[in-house]
């Protein structure tokens, strides 16, 4: 099943940079560094991601607890974005998102690093750019790119081969997905055009094997996969 409002856009007015068109996007690790350490440092970021898809008047963030956080009921005319999914690797991290406010991503996305970054130079005791520069955005243009592009951020600890099954990375969306735990992600463009989370796992399983060949064969060339910045620029 193919969302109906992807037919009503034209290819123009989808690379216009409003409201509703769905991103890639990824950041790394200045000089390829490692940007999560420690476990507290992925629920730090996660919290973070869920606190800024969020403008207008809210509690601080270093006010609010992880679990006064859980009881926090923002207003959603005040959402920037929705987060589709993610996967936070060890040096780098990706996100598929949805533009709800004309740039909401790149406002999104300044405040989410900065914070994060003060929240990490802070903890580990270190000065300077944690990231590398402005974050990498590919705008997704149709439903298709919109589906391989999940698949791609799900299995991307596979394809890295920090584990064999997607269910033992715990720093992914994929649970969320599977209904094994709750989380933040808007899961609705994704999973109407699948039956089951079952059969979204077995879409994603589908593509590890190619994912693999994908991932020799792009350190072989010493080159990024999605190295492409068009649309939203960090």
């Amino acid at each position: 099943m193919v969302p109906s409002d992807w037919r009503t856009k034209s290819a123009r007015s989808r690379r216009a940079g409003g409201s509703g068109e769905f991103y890639h996007i990824v950041n790394r690790g200045s000089d390829s560094r490692k940007i999560f350490l420690i476990e507290r440092d992925h629920d730090r970021f996660l919290r973070t991601l869920f606190y800024y898809q969020y403008q207008g008047p809210k509690p601080k963030f270093s006010n609010l607890s992880a679990q006064k956080l859980q009881l926090w009921t923002p207003k959603e005319e005040d959402r920037l974005v929705n987060i589709s999914c993610y996967c936070l690797m060890p040096n780098h991290m990706h996100l598929l998102i949805q533009q709800l406010q004309n740039n909401g991503v790149s406002i999104f996305m300044s405040q989410l690093c900065n914070s994060y970054t003060k929240y990490f130079n802070t903890k580990h005791k270190r000065v300077g750019p944690l990231l590398q520069g402005r974050f990498k955005s590919v705008l997704i243009v149709d439903n298709y790119q919109l589906l391989h592009v999940s698949r791609y951020i799900h299995i991307n600890p596979i394809v890295a081969r920090m584990v064999t099954k997607l269910e033992d990375y715990p720093w992914s969306s994929f649970a969320q997905y599977m209904g094994s735990a709750k989380g933040f992600c808007s899961l609705e463009k994704i999973m109407e055009q699948f039956q089951s989370s079952q059969e979204y796992k077995k879409f994603l399983e589908d593509q590890i094997s190619y994912g693999e060949t994908l991932e020799t064969i792009k350190h072989h060339l010493a080159d990024d996969f999605y190295d492409d910045t068009s649309g939203v620029e960090g």
